[in-house]
């Protein structure tokens, strides 16, 4: 897409901080890291979510970000990480090209990627489980 700017980044044309290339995939500094050593990881072929994403490459993503979450806590001397990949505006997608957030965490930085644990109901289960057995 001419105007995405992720494309624009994974394919170099606008520079970087990268970590990583190869032919598929460009992995950068996030500009707006939630905390110290924030990644992401970019296709350079368009795809707007996961779900237009071929398994091929959403399987070397998911290699990739072992690859580069295991080095990085080496370097960063972090105490874990966040892998975080968000699909639509209600997921708190912003940029429609697919990309996946590689977060270092630390104990107590308050980078707030977490949410009030809810209750599966015994209703719930049920429609959910006949509805996705049936296809």
């Amino acid at each position: 897409m001419e105007n995405c700017i992720f494309c624009k980044i994974a394919k170099g044309e606008i520079p970087s901080a990268t970590l990583y290339e190869d032919e598929e995939f460009r992995v950068i500094l996030d500009l707006g890291p939630a905390n110290k050593g924030h990644a992401l990881i970019l296709p350079k072929a368009h795809y707007a979510n996961i779900y237009e994403l071929p398994d091929e490459t959403a399987a070397h993503a998911m290699v990739l970000a072992k690859k580069i979450v295991t080095k990085m806590k080496d370097i960063l001397k972090c105490d874990g990480y966040n892998i975080v990949q968000n699909n639509g505006e209600a997921a708190g997608q912003t940029v429609f090209h697919f990309h996946m957030h590689l977060i270092p965490r630390t104990a107590g930085d308050q980078a707030g990627i977490t949410w009030t644990p809810g209750t599966l109901t015994s209703e719930d289960r049920d429609e959910i489980l006949e509805k996705f057995l049936m296809e």
